[in-house]
């Protein structure tokens, strides 16, 4: 048995941190091994930066804030998700190295060639094993991060102008194209649970395939297999 890494992309307000919670809950209950991430902010290093980048208060460089999201991914590589998936742990990530290709590369404009040399040395080559890309329309998006920030939990790439969020959204389609065989994008426009669902019938045969979840578990839980 090996470790499995997957993560979840996705625009402001698409729920994939929501949607990461209940699938943990999912895995854990099925006696699963899950390690919960997140970028920037997934060590104790990422949540200092973290919390710099997306200050309102602070005016971030571009470049500035591509260099940092390369350091907090080099950190979360090598303190976290490399250990994690060498102890055979679901290594289960909200964002990776696609969000650096959609936001700083499409978004803020930066040669791809760029961002390809920034993240492979970041990364070192960890590439994750499946990738769920909540798509969501801006319109939709607006409306969700506005009642965030009502909630007061707004973060600087919220004051983003509409075509920057969808040069972003329009990035993250044409990875999902580019690498078909490790992206499956969801339609994130339903439900908390209705997405879920959509979620589980990804990830549950996946794990199935890969053996780390018993047919006989997976007919029980409900969740229909199917090949992906």
């Amino acid at each position: 048995m090996a470790g499995v890494f997957i993560t979840f992309e996705g625009i402001d307000g698409c729920g994939k941190s929501t949607q990461l919670r209940m699938l943990t809950g999912e895995l854990r209950a099925r006696g699963l091994e899950v390690v919960t991430t997140r970028e920037p902010g997934g060590t104790a290093l990422g949540q200092k930066l973290r919390a710099a980048l997306l200050d309102v208060q602070e005016q971030v460089d571009p470049l500035a804030e591509l260099l940092v999201f390369a350091a907090d991914r080099a950190q979360h590589v090598r303190a976290v998700l490399r250990p994690s998936l060498a102890e055979d742990k679901i290594v289960i990530s909200d964002r990776y190295a696609d969000a650096t290709a959609a936001y700083q590369g499409h978004g803020r404009g930066f040669a791809p060639e760029l961002i390809d040399q920034i993240v492979q040395l970041a990364t070192d080559g960890l590439k994750p094993d499946l990738t769920l890309l909540f798509d969501l329309s801006i319109a939709e998006s607006a409306v969700r991060t506005r009642r965030r920030v009502a909630a007061k939990r707004s973060d600087r790439l919220d004051s983003e102008k509409v075509e920057f969020h969808e040069r972003v959204r329009q990035a993250y389609l044409d990875i999902a194209k580019t690498h078909s065989d490790r992206v499956r994008v969801i339609d994130a426009s339903g439900s908390a649970q209705q997405t879920h669902q959509l979620v589980m019938n990804i990830v549950i045969p996946f794990l199935e395939k890969r053996g780390l979840i018993s047919e006989a578990v997976v007919r029980s839980s409900g969740t229909t297999p199917r090949s992906i």
